[in-house]
């Protein structure tokens, strides 16, 4: 097996049921261009749409974490997969839109941010409202580049 890359690409959707505003738009673009090279296994809640053929939802925390160790890194935006694997003691890539990394990130990780200048003003307020925006995110050559250079 090759080593494999780690993703958790929602976040949960909303109490209206609307997509929320920090979900990567452009999975399958960074996935076409990392699975030549490496594994991808995604993990979620079976209501996601998978975007690998390797998804694996509803584990338990315990199993999500065993994952984390294993791999060669994590992408994920930001829900509660970058916490678990910083109780893990793993870094790894977060992608970042309109909520700010230096609140809700943590420094071992790298933090993938297009601009401040798309950070939503209240950071601590409810998601519900917050209209989805592609433009806020960075391109997927940023986390395919971030991949190859990420080491341990």
């Amino acid at each position: 097996m090759k080593k494999y890359i780690l993703i958790s690409p929602y976040s949960k959707i909303l109490r209206a049921g609307t997509y929320n505003a920090k979900n990567y738009p452009w999975w399958p673009v960074v996935i076409a261009n990392l699975k030549n090279e490496y594994e991808v296994i995604q993990v979620g809640i079976k209501e996601e749409p998978p975007l690998v053929e390797d998804f694996r939802p509803n584990l338990k925390l315990k199993e999500v974490a065993k994952l984390i160790e294993d791999c060669f890194v994590w992408i994920s935006v930001d829900n509660f997969f970058p916490h678990l694997a910083h109780l893990v003691g793993k870094p790894g890539i977060v992608v970042w839109g309109v909520s700010d990394p230096n609140i809700f990130g943590y420094k071992e990780n790298k933090n993938l941010l297009k601009s401040k200048k798309y950070l939503r003003e209240n950071q601590f307020f409810i998601w519900d409202g917050v209209k989805h925006d592609s433009n806020v995110f960075v391109t997927p050559e940023v986390i395919i580049k971030a991949v190859k250079d990420f080491a341990y």
